[in-house]
Order: C-alpha cells, then sequence, then structure tokens
C-alpha cells in the first residue's frame, strides 16, 4: 500500500512578511472533525494577511465549531446551507468558485475526500469544489486506520491524479488517543502551503 507524501517546509519566516499587493480571495471548506479549530486560526492570519476569506461549513462541521466563530474571524458571513432563504437571486456555489483564487479544504475528512474523488455533490462543500478552477489544496485530517485504509488512499491518489493538490498529515497523538499518521499538519505550515499558491 502506497501513502501520501508530503514535503513539509518548516522555517523561522515571519508569518506575516508576504506581499499582498494585489486582494485575493481563498475559499475555506471545512468538513467535519475535530481538527476544525485549527481551520480557525487559518482562516484568521488569512485574514490578518489582508487576503478576502469566505467559509463554507458542512453540516458535520458545525458540530465542532460555530459558523458564527469563522464569520467573527472572516469578517464574511458563512456559508453552510444549499437552500438558504433567498435574499438576492445569485447561485452561491458558482459565485464562490468563480470568486477564489485558491480553494482550500480544512480539514478533509474521509468523507468529503471520498465524495470529490467519486464526483459527489451533495452539499454546498463538494457542489462548489465541483465548479472551481482555480487550484484546490486538500489538507486530511482522520484517525490513523482511517487514513492508512486502502480505499482512502485509492481517493487520494484519484484526486491527485486529476490535478487536486492533496498534502500530506503529521504523525503524533491523535484527539481518539492513538498514536501514528492522520494529524492534521499545523496551521502555520498550512499557511504557509496556501501562500505558495497566492
Amino acid at each position: 500500500m502506497k501513502f501520501v507524501k508530503i514535503r513539509v517546509i518548516r522555517n523561522s519566516m515571519n508569518i506575516n512578511n508576504h506581499d499582498t499587493s494585489t486582494k485575493k480571495t481563498v475559499v475555506i471548506g471545512v468538513s467535519g472533525g475535530i481538527a476544525c479549530y485549527k481551520a480557525i486560526e487559518v482562516v484568521n492570519q488569512l485574514k490578518k494577511d489582508g487576503y478576502n476569506v469566505e467559509v463554507i461549513m458542512t453540516k458535520a462541521a458545525q458540530q465542532f465549531v460555530t459558523p458564527l466563530t469563522f464569520q467573527t474571524m472572516s469578517h464574511n458571513a458563512v456559508v453552510t446551507e444549499m437552500f438558504d432563504p433567498v435574499v438576492k437571486w445569485d447561485t452561491k456555489h458558482i459565485d464562490l468558485a468563480k470568486a477564489a483564487d485558491v480553494f482550500v479544504i480544512v480539514p478533509a475528512t474521509a468523507n468529503i475526500i471520498g465524495k470529490i474523488a467519486n464526483g459527489i455533490a451533495d452539499d454546498m462543500l463538494s457542489t462548489t469544489v465541483m465548479a472551481v478552477k482555480s487550484p484546490v489544496l486538500i489538507f486530511p485530517a482522520m484517525n490513523t486506520a482511517m487514513y492508512e485504509n486502502s480505499i482512502v488512499q485509492e481517493n487520494i491518489q484519484k484526486l491527485i491524479k486529476h490535478g487536486y493538490h492533496v498534502f500530506g498529515t503529521a504523525s503524533g497523538e491523535l484527539a481518539c488517543g492513538d498514536i501514528g499518521t492522520g494529524k492534521l499538519l499545523d496551521w502555520q505550515e498550512i499557511v504557509t502551503e496556501i501562500r505558495k499558491f497566492l
């Protein structure tokens, strides 16, 4: 069984030392996992850096972190539902897909990885990512046994084959108490990788 490898860059650079002369939009998709709290820091830092940050949350993600938290950090309304009451006519998933200079899914659960790999679009996040033309960055996070499952690994390889940028995971103690792969990268590392595409 082959596992995805990632070159993790660790350095002492100032997290704020970069060029944001042209304001760009980062769309962050948050799927349901305990690692959601790291996505808060990612959104917070990107907003501090001067980027426009839009957030889409799955229903499962909302069980871990409230949309209000991401709204406060991003200064934008958080998209949570496919069929929100119509305030103005638009196709939100298409609008967000077009607006994204970079589309990031963090954390990416086995569920959302499987959906994208198999063309399933049944919620706002999976529907929007299907319409994205910009680079899509996927940062997995899940239990070690799930991450090493051959089906999950096949889905990851399938995404890579189709041009998605799937990053590896860190090793260490997981929320469930297990020790192994599947741990979401540190938020600083995630921000560093996002900046390479902006």
